[in-house]
């Protein structure tokens, strides 16, 4: 499945607006840093309440940190996100699903999950669009490249039982490597090695365990890839 030798797995969550960071600046490296990337499609919600935490959203001075956080984070890694006004209404739930299922029909390697997922994160992060119901999903679907039968066929795949199981087993094996904290969690695999980073503040942590060199969030010239 995996050629370059170094792997790098990251569980997220598109209600995390630093795992949309983590994600962006992930493929940006993808090629500099030489590494695979498997998408592993997590439920933040089941990981807080796992590890015993609560969300920053529901703590009223990491929420308003978040604001000015974000929006500095947004200009320094060019990616426009913004918090919306109704944070505490996003259940990301069905959303993960719908990528989970994604990530089963996905023929391409991850291609579709990558586009489905930034979808959905711009929605929830930029433009502060509903990422809770069907229709939603079938306008990320189809803005990802699907036609409008494979839209149908994910949606019905995403509520059945294997998918909510699928869901769940990832989200646990988050909380069975200890992600003590929320998402993202990144877990790099190099020689048979493995080395857990979570946040998106620990890539020149990354790059000297995989043997790579930070160059800042744009490695190279910067592309439209949001």
């Amino acid at each position: 499945m995996f050629s370059s030798g170094k792997v790098v797995e990251l569980f997220y969550d598109v209600a995390s607006p630093y795992s949309w960071l983590a994600f962006e600046v992930l493929f940006r490296y993808r090629n500099v840093w030489n590494i695979d990337i498997e998408l592993k499609p997590a439920y933040i919600r089941g990981v807080l309440h796992g590890s015993g935490n609560r969300a920053p959203v529901l703590i009223p001075n990491k929420l308003l940190y978040m604001a000015s956080d974000l929006k500095l984070l947004s200009e320094y890694f060019g990616v426009p996100m913004f918090q919306p006004s109704n944070i505490y209404e996003k259940d990301s739930l069905n959303a993960m699903r719908f990528v989970t299922a994604v990530a089963e029909k996905d023929k391409k390697g991850d291609v579709l999950v990558e586009r489905v997922s930034r979808e959905l994160f711009r929605r929830m992060w930029c433009t502060h669009q509903d990422i809770m119901q069907p229709a939603s999903f079938t306008e990320v679907g189809l803005k990802a490249g699907l036609s409008a039968s494979e839209v149908e066929k994910i949606l019905t795949l995403a509520k059945s039982q294997p998918i909510k199981d699928k869901l769940k087993s990832v989200t646990q094996e988050a909380l069975e490597n200890k992600v003590m904290l929320g998402l993202p969690f990144i877990v790099c695999h190099v020689n048979g090695k493995a080395e857990v980073f979570f946040g998106s503040d620990r890539f020149e942590l990354m790059a000297y365990f995989i043997g790579e060199k930070w160059m800042g969030p744009h490695p190279t010239k910067p592309t439209a890839t949001v």
